[in-house]
């Protein structure tokens, strides 16, 4: 039985949204693939990279918590 414990999602379209940055220039402020960056987007990210994840913030000038938000999950 597998239990729920929730789920985390990552905020990148948001940010990016507000900020109005696209995903060409945090491609290149953050100096991540394509690829890995839609996996971001679309949170198809299993495990979290932190080196990814701080070049991230630095590219969107931001904070880790701007970036991931916990979802509990539904009772």
């Amino acid at each position: 039985m597998n239990k729920n414990y929730g789920t985390i999602h990552i905020k990148l379209t948001e940010i990016s949204q507000t900020q109005n940055i696209n995903k060409a220039t945090i491609m290149k402020r953050a100096d991540v693939q394509r690829t890995q960056l839609n996996h971001y987007y679309r949170n198809e990210i299993t495990r979290i990279d932190i080196d990814v994840l701080a070049r991230l913030c630095f590219a969107l000038n931001c904070n880790v918590e701007d970036i991931l938000e916990f979802l509990p999950p539904d009772i």
